[in-house]
């Protein structure tokens, strides 16, 4: 089983900095802090998982990250920007130009084929049919895929759909990647093949990448571990899982 490379040396500035994140809501008069100074960062290259107990406040994280949700206080910062109060424009011109997601299920469009799915963000953003085309088969081949471009997805096995998505989450080369339980409806087979070509394209593209997981063996596997407990984000040994 493959880890992830060495992590990368940091220069620059990171990719995501998270400050002091709080997400409070309500039900009735009870009040519930899901996320209490929420802090971290990412840098270039990097695969970082984010672990914690069910109902700790994963996906929540991920959406405030992903600018879908509006932290009641504490900051988001993508590529040096600070995003947390930008209005809904905005918030959309940074997440198609800088971020790309992954989830548990695939959320490919059934009628089109592998490559097409991944080549329309693309054709979304004013590329030509043949350059994004050209891209998404150069991605869809990096992760093992060269014999299925014009397979659609119910032509194509679990790990190959998901293999798939990640590939449109990177077609237009965004900054950070975000990833919420990407193997978690695989098995451990198929889920080993999807996490080691997640790897190979967040070090070949050099994207920062946060993935939730409830599966320890692959957390250990990144370049970093946090773990999200009592609203609070701590870096953890990975040795340590």
């Amino acid at each position: 089983m493959q880890d992830a490379s060495p992590a990368p040396a940091r220069a620059g500035h990171p990719i995501l900095r998270l400050v002091s994140l709080t997400r409070v809501f309500h039900q009735g008069e009870r009040e519930i802090r899901v996320l209490d100074g929420a802090s971290a960062e990412l840098w270039p290259g990097e695969a970082v998982a984010l672990v914690g107990p069910s109902g700790a406040g994963k996906s929540t994280l991920l959406h405030v990250t992903g600018l879908l949700e509006t932290p009641t206080a504490g900051h988001v910062f993508v590529a040096g920007e600070d995003c947390t109060d930008l209005d809904d424009a905005a918030r959309t011109r940074v997440r198609r130009n800088e971020m790309g997601f992954v989830y548990q299920f695939h959320q490919l469009l059934p009628e089109f084929s592998a490559v097409e799915n991944v080549a329309m963000p693309l054709m979304i953003q004013g590329l030509t049919k043949a350059a994004a085309l050209a891209r998404a088969k150069e991605l869809l081949a990096a992760i093992g895929l060269e014999k299925r471009f014009e397979h659609r997805p119910a032509q194509l096995s679990g790990g190959e759909q998901q293999r798939t998505s990640i590939c449109r989450a990177l077609a237009t080369g965004p900054k950070l990647l975000l990833a919420d339980e990407p193997t978690g409806n695989l098995d451990p087979e198929t889920a080993e093949a999807v996490f080691h070509g997640l790897l190979e394209l967040i070090t070949s593209t050099g994207v920062a990448a946060l993935i939730a997981t409830h599966n320890f063996d692959l957390a250990r596997r990144m370049h970093r571990v946090l773990r999200l407990a009592q609203g609070k984000l701590t870096e953890v040994p990975r040795d340590a899982l």
